[in-house]
């Protein structure tokens, strides 16, 4: 395994350390996020299990912020998930984690980037991203309320399976 990349940016610390993330507060808030509302902490624990995460830490290890990355390592990237907590944005640290990724040796020489955004755009456009140039090309298969619906169900989002199977 490579060693962690991270870098320190004033009284934070970035890192793409997966033993730093701190899955009850990315959760905690995940969940009440406009883009993945109710979200189960199983599904969340997945995700960061499957994916490069950028975490931003206090000196006392406490998260602050997040940075997923969906990617194949070689031509693709999602971008997800980046948030920082309110009492900590305006300090750069959103920006910091998204150069730190197109930074990232995992990242490089991929063909295609990819995140969706309803009020951030600002923040991903000094990185290169841009509305599609074709977005007639583009599909989606988009459930908004899996996370509801599968409330109280016993079953996995996107599974047949139950969670002690």
């Amino acid at each position: 395994m490579a060693p962690a990349c991270e870098i320190q940016r004033g009284d934070y610390l970035l890192s793409d350390d997966p033993a730093r993330l701190q899955v009850e507060a990315i959760h905690a808030y995940l969940t009440t996020s406009y883009w993945a509302a109710g979200i189960p902490r199983g599904t969340v624990e997945r995700a960061l299990a499957n994916s490069l995460c950028i975490g931003a830490y206090l000196a006392n290890r406490t998260q602050v912020g997040l940075a997923r990355f969906v990617t194949d390592s070689a031509t693709f990237c999602y971008v997800c998930d980046v948030y920082v907590v309110e009492e900590h944005r305006r300090k750069g640290i959103a920006p910091a984690m998204l150069a730190l990724a197109v930074r990232h040796p995992r990242l490089q020489g991929l063909r295609r980037w990819n995140l969706v955004t309803a009020d951030a755009h600002g923040l991903y456009a000094p990185f290169g991203f841009k509305v599609p140039a074709a977005p007639e090309r583009y599909m989606e298969r988009l459930d908004p309320d899996v996370y509801r619906r599968m409330a109280g169900t016993g079953q996995l989002p996107g599974t047949s399976e139950s969670p002690g199977r």
